[in-house]
Formats: C-alpha cells, sequence, structure tokens
C-alpha cells in the first residue's frame, strides 16, 4: 500500500532537523521474500537503536526522538512491523516471527548490534527479539509495555473487548478499525490522543507531539488493518519468550497514570525479571515523551 502525501515521514513543525532520510523509508526483505518498511531519525552517523512502535502504530511514532537523537548522536531505526504502514501483511506470523523479520532490518540498515525499545504492544516484540537474537540486541526497554498474560493485573476493560473481538470476530475489529481511521484521518489529532492519555496527558503534549500520534495511528493502521488485528490476538497469549528469559538486560519505563497498562503490571514484570524500573507522572502515551532523553542516555550513555 502507499500512504498519503500528508501522512509521509515529513518531520513535524517544530522539529529541528530533517526527521528521516531525505530519500524517505527504506525496505529490507525478509527470507520468506515479504517486505518489511522502516525509516530513521537522529544522526545518519549514530549509535543505532531501534524503536519499536505500539500496538497499532508506525514507523512515524520514532519521529518523537528525532531532535533528542540528534543531540546525543544517536541514530533511531523505526519499523513498520507486518500489517501495518508499508510492510507487507502477514496475518498468520507469530510474535517469534515478527520478531525475526526485524533481524532482515538490522541486516538491510547494518546494525550489527543495538539496544531495543518496545513501546506499549511493541515490548513483547522487543522481548522476543532480544530472546531470539541476543547476539544482535544489548538490552531491552519497555516503555508503557504490556506484560504477558501471566504476569498481568486485572486488564483495562477496552483491552479485553479488543483481545475477545480480534480472537472472535476479526472481521468486526477490522471494520471498526476502518471506521476509527477515517475519523481520525479528517480529524483532530484528539480523536487519537484521547486514546492514550488522559486529560492532563493531553493537555501537556505539543501541538507537534500530539499530531506525530495521529499519523502514527493513521498510518498504521491504513488500508490494510491487519497489523492491528493479528498482534492484539497474539498478545492475549503465552509470549514465546518471558522477560525472566533475558540474557541481555531489561529496563521498564512507566507512568504512574497509565489507563492503558497498569502500572503494577510493570511491577510484576520488573520483579519477575529481576529488571530496572522507572516510573514517572505520566499516563501512557506522555510516558513516552517524557522518558524520550533519559531513555537515550541509557541505551548510549
Amino acid at each position: 500500500m502507499s500512504t498519503s502525501p500528508d501522512l509521509q515521514d515529513a518531520p513535524p513543525t517544530d522539529a529541528g532537523s530533517a526527521g528521516t532520510r531525505p530519500d524517505g523509508p527504506a525496505t529490507a526483505t525478509t527470507a520468506d521474500g515479504r517486505t518489511v518498511t522502516y525509516a530513521e531519525y537522529g544522526a545518519t552517523d549514530g549509535t543505532p537503536l531501534v524503536f519499536l512502535h505500539g500496538t497499532p502504530g508506525s514507523r512515524v511514532l520514532g519521529r518523537l526522538f528525532d531532535d533528542a537523537a540528534h543531540e546525543r548522536d544517536c541514530r533511531i531505526v523505526a519499523p513498520d512491523r507486518p500489517g501495518y504502514g508499508d510492510s507487507d501483511p502477514a496475518p498468520d506470523v507469530t510474535v517469534a516471527d515478527i520478531a525475526d523479520d526485524l533481524v532482515a532490518v538490522l541486516d538491510h540498515a547494518g546494525v550489527e548490534r543495538a539496544p531495543v525499545v518496545g513501546f506499549s504492544g511493541g515490548a513483547a516484540v522487543a522481548v522476543a527479539l532480544a530472546g531470539r537474537h541476543p547476539d544482535r540486541i544489548e538490552a531491552v526497554h519497555s516503555v508503557s509495555g504490556v506484560a504477558p498474560p501471566s504476569l498481568r493485573t486485572e486488564q483495562p476493560a477496552v483491552q479485553r473487548l479488543l483481545e475477545t473481538l480480534a480472537t472472535r470476530t476479526p472481521r468486526l475489529l477490522s471494520g471498526l478499525v476502518r471506521g476509527q481511521s477515517w475519523v481520525a484521518d479528517r480529524g483532530s489529532p484528539s480523536v487519537v490522543v484521547s486514546q492514550y492519555t488522559d486529560s492532563e496527558g493531553a493537555a501537556a503534549l505539543s501541538e507537534s507531539q500530539a499530531e506525530t500520534f495521529r499519523r502514527d495511528f493513521v498510518v498504521g493502521v491504513g488500508p490494510q488493518r491487519t497489523g492491528l488485528v493479528n498482534e492484539t490476538r497474539l498478545l492475549g497469549h503465552a509470549w514465546p519468550v518471558q522477560p525472566a528469559e533475558l540474557s541481555v538486560p531489561l529496563h521498564c519505563w512507566h507512568g504512574d497514570r497509565d489507563a492503558n497498562v497498569p502500572v503494577a503490571d510493570a511491577r510484576r514484570v520488573a520483579d519477575a525479571a529481576d529488571a530496572e524500573l522507572t516510573v514517572v507522572d505520566a499516563d501512557h502515551a506522555t510516558a513516552l515523551v517524557e522518558f524520550r532523553g533519559a531513555l537515550l542516555d541509557a541505551c548510549h550513555g
């Protein structure tokens, strides 16, 4: 699929740099011939970091790190996972398959080893990537990250509903997402931001940051729609790699006002994996914004 011109990877208005590379997103090819698209932000020749968007999401969310990455000489590699953005759909892949796909991105981008940041649903893939390919991943940073089903506290009602729809009536969920995407594409950023923030968090986001979240959603769930449905179903099942099984460091970053993934889940993950946990006064989305500088410093300090 191709995204409309206004949803390409041009930087937001207050960005201090060119955002993605002048020639636009790049495309890697998996072992079975599918394509995985990725964008880059920050310093072209900087120290690499892999950023994995949420569920749903796209490479566009990596834009939030652009200025901070330039300041720290970091290079952000942000892929669209299967069925999101411009990456080929693959409704039968598993979390393990998705993680293996990312090795093709690392190879294509010339990244031998790097830390990985997984936001929200991307945390499950980040853990799988590090567990299956520890020679390629230095550390895992889970930001507002979902927990494995075995470590979850009471799941918020919206997340329970989405998992039920993805498992039992995927076509209905696809239709709902299609309608939501149509509204988000034509509405204000608040249509998307309200799903991931409370009133305090929404007010704290800059216009550019809110617009990045909107574009991330619209690019991510565009006409393909299979990424959200597939991943939502997968995240309700046992993960192929548990956080406690990692041989590389795990750091959990979370907001104590997160209504999408309760901070209690992050505490359980950190306890089970003997991982570091950092908590700030933030919600699901604003935690990612608040932690940007500290994340990059932790990855490449």
